[in-house]
């Protein structure tokens, strides 16, 4: 499971750009170079451990948003819209628009943990 400890240290990093780097004030962030960083960095984690569910043979080649999107319906409606809305909120708020809320960020790496959990149990079911 070396795909869910690696998108946990995914968390952790974005988590520590966030808390270490970014400066919160009266609930924003005041560097937004390092809440995209963060964003992306979140991100990437999702991508990684819903790349081992789905069993993604071409890793190199990278898949757009509505691949994971159609994937993710035919498994779990809940799932689906957990990674839609972690991919608005750190991919594209965070990550390109550099989104300063506090709030915002914390509702993206909520979702990032909710589905690596979700990945998690679901792998160990199927290994066992």
């Amino acid at each position: 499971m070396e795909a869910i400890s690696e998108a946990r240290r995914h968390i952790d990093n974005a988590k520590s750009f966030l808390s270490v780097n970014a400066k919160k004030q009266d609930g924003l962030y005041q560097d937004k170079k390092y809440v995209k960083i963060a964003g992306h960095t979140a991100y990437t984690g999702i991508l990684l451990v819903l790349n081992e569910l789905l069993g993604e043979k071409n890793k190199k080649t990278p898949k757009s948003v509505e691949w994971y999107q159609y994937e993710l319906s035919r498994i779990d409606k809940r799932l689906l819209s957990s990674f839609t809305t972690a991919y608005e909120v750190l991919h594209i708020n965070m990550g390109y628009q550099g989104s300063k809320s506090v709030k915002v960020a914390t509702v993206g790496l909520a979702e990032a943990e909710k589905i690596i959990n979700w990945v998690e149990t679901r792998l160990e079911k199927t290994q066992h």
